[in-house]
């Protein structure tokens, strides 16, 4: 399945979320991620998610079925081919 993750956190927390979504998912924007990921992964990472969260943040997770279903226009440069990201 294909997701995209998205969060909100304090500036001081952020690269706690980073670290952790960049296990599963390419980093392409400030605070999103986004990629092919497993059912049994994506459940993990939610948990591991609600573990991190503090009061007043948050993380939305949009999940597509197939990514034959998504419409992704870059206009740019594509950070998720950039080899830099793994």
């Amino acid at each position: 399945m294909y997701v995209i993750v998205v969060y909100d956190m304090e500036a001081d927390r952020t690269q706690l979320m980073l670290k952790l979504c960049r296990r599963y998912l390419i980093h392409v924007q400030n605070s999103v991620l986004e990629g092919e990921i497993t059912e049994g992964d994506l459940t993990t990472l939610k948990g591991e998610i609600e573990d991190l969260l503090q009061a007043g943040e948050s993380v939305v997770v949009y999940e597509l079925s197939s990514d034959s279903l998504l419409n992704r226009a870059v206009y740019g440069d594509d950070p998720a081919e950039d080899s830099r990201f793994l």
